[in-house]
C-alpha cells in the first residue's frame, strides 16, 4: 500500500516482519512456519481490534486512502461496454466527473462519478475529484439523456467538495450545483448513489439526491470537511478530530439518522485491503436496490424521492410520540 495511516503502523510493522521471515525462509532450510503463523495471528487480531473501534477522524483517513477503489475501478469491475461521454455542451470537459453509457448486470444504464486519480499526475489531471461548473452541467446533461431513453442512473460519490477556485465561481459554481440537485430530484428514472470514499458538501450532494443512497462502511458524508469545520470554529485545523466527531459524518451515524439507506460492509482493514471484494459488494447492493425501482413509473419514482427528502430532519413531537 502506498499510503500509511498513523493508526495502522503497528499492524504494518507486524506484516512487515511476516514478509521478512517468509523471505528468509525461502531458499533456506530454516523452518519458520510456526513463527510466521504466530505473527500472522497477532497481525490479524490487531487489525480486527483496530478497525472495530475506529474514531470518526480515523474513518475520515480511511475514506481518503489513496488505494481505495476509485470510480474507474468500479466501472471496470461492474460496467460492461462502458462508453464515456464528455463535455457540458457549454464550456468545456471536466475530468473530475467521469460519465457515460454501459451495461450493469444486464441492464443498460448511465453511470457517472467523481474521479480523484490514481497517482500524482492523474490526480492533477482529475483535479483531485473537485469538479468545476462544467462537471455538474455535464452530469445534468447525462441525467437528462438517461431520462429521455428511460435508463437508470448510477452515481459514485468521492470528492472533498466542489472546486473552490475563482474561475469556478465566475462560471456559476453554485448555480451549476443547484441545477444538478434539482435534476436529481426531478428525474423520472431510478437514481442510485453510492458514497465510496469522501462525500464532501454540495459537490457530493449534486450527484447524491437519489432514490437510494448507499455508503461504504468506512466512507464519510458531510456538509464540510473536519479541517474546514475546525478552521471556522477553533481557528485551527488541529481540532479536526474533534470536528469529525461533532459532524456525525460516518456511514453509521448517517444510517442512524436515516439520511442514507444502506451501509455496505468493507473487508477487514478497509476497502484498500480488498478492492475486488469491495467492488463486488457494491455491485450486489446496487442491484438489490435497483431491481425493485425499475418496476416503478416515473411519477411514482419522483413522488417517493420528493417525500424521502422532505422527511429528512423532521422533528418528532414528544407528546404525540408517547403511547396513550
Amino acid at each position: 500500500m502506498s499510503t500509511l495511516l498513523d493508526f495502522e503502523k503497528p499492524i504494518l510493522e507486524l506484516e512487515g516482519k511476516v514478509k521478512e521471515l517468509r523471505s528468509l525462509a525461502d531458499g533456506s532450510e530454516l523452518d519458520l512456519n510456526e513463527e510466521i503463523a504466530k505473527l500472522e495471528g497477532r497481525a490479524a487480531k490487531l487489525l480486527s481490534q483496530t478497525y472495530a473501534k475506529l474514531t470518526a477522524w480515523q474513518k475520515t483517513q480511511v475514506a481518503r486512502h489513496a488505494d481505495r477503489p476509485h470510480f474507474v475501478d468500479y466501472v471496470e469491475g461492474l460496467i460492461e461496454e462502458f462508453t464515456p461521454l464528455a463535455g457540458d455542451r457549454l464550456y468545456a470537459e471536466d475530468r473530475a466527473i467521469v460519465g457515460g453509457l454501459g451495461r450493469f448486470r444486464g441492464l443498460s444504464v448511465v453511470v457517472m462519478g467523481h474521479e480523484k486519480g490514481a497517482d500524482t499526475e492523474d490526480r492533477v489531471r482529475h483535479n483531485f475529484g473537485m469538479a468545476r461548473p462544467e462537471g455538474y452541467r455535464k452530469a445534468v446533461r447525462l441525467m437528462r439523456m438517461a431520462e429521455r431513453f428511460r435508463l437508470p442512473v448510477l452515481t459514485f460519490v468521492d470528492t472533498p467538495g466542489a472546486h473552490p477556485g475563482v474561475d469556478a465561481e465566475e462560471r456559476g459554481q453554485a448555480e451549476a450545483i443547484a441545477r444538478a440537485i434539482e435534476t436529481c430530484l426531478d428525474l423520472e428514472v431510478p437514481l442510485i448513489a453510492t458514497v465510496v470514499g469522501e462525500g464532501g458538501s454540495g459537490g457530493a450532494i449534486a450527484l447524491a439526491a437519489a432514490d437510494r443512497i448507499l455508503m461504504l462502511e468506512h466512507s464519510i458524508y458531510s456538509v464540510i470537511s473536519p479541517e474546514g469545520c475546525a478552521a471556522i470554529l477553533w481557528r485551527s485545523a488541529d481540532q479536526a478530530p474533534t470536528a469529525a466527531e461533532a459532524l456525525r459524518l460516518t456511514a453509521q451515524d448517517l444510517l442512524q439518522h436515516k439520511l442514507v439507506d444502506q451501509v455496505i460492509p468493507e473487508p477487514l482493514g478497509g476497502a484498500h485491503r480488498g478492492r475486488a471484494t469491495t467492488i463486488a459488494a457494491v455491485g450486489d447492493a446496487i442491484e438489490q436496490h435497483l431491481r425493485p425501482l425499475i418496476r416503478l413509473s416515473g411519477a411514482e419514482l419522483k413522488k417517493a424521492r420528493r417525500e424521502k427528502f422532505l422527511r429528512m430532519g423532521q422533528a418528532t413531537d414528544a407528546k404525540t410520540a408517547q403511547p396513550s
